[in-house]
């Protein structure tokens, strides 16, 4: 399992979240856990982690009505991790981007 952190999430409620209660969300790997993404995030960031959630989104049906008709899609299912980390300590998300 080469890369455990695929992206940052960047929504408002994320950033919300990470200035008000410093906690960071990321898309991950399915298959990581909380340990491996605790230590993913620590070699990345240089932060000390306290404590990591993890949540698995499902997959969306997507229909779009167009001029050309009716267009069908699917969202992948994503796992999504929020990282709380030290009093003090902050990810400078938009560095690495």
């Amino acid at each position: 399992m080469e890369q455990i952190l695929i992206r940052p999430v960047l929504t408002e409620k994320a950033t919300a979240s990470a200035e008000g209660a410093n906690r960071y969300t990321f898309v991950v790997d399915k298959k990581a856990n909380k340990v491996q993404i605790k230590k993913a995030v620590e070699a990345a960031y240089k932060v000390n982690v306290e404590n990591v959630r993890t949540m698995i989104a499902p997959a969306k049906r997507i229909v779009r009505y167009t001029k050309a008709g009716m267009m069908e899609g699917r969202k992948p299912s994503v796992k999504k991790a929020v990282i709380e980390v030290r009093a003090g300590e902050t990810i400078d998300i938009y560095a690495n981007l």
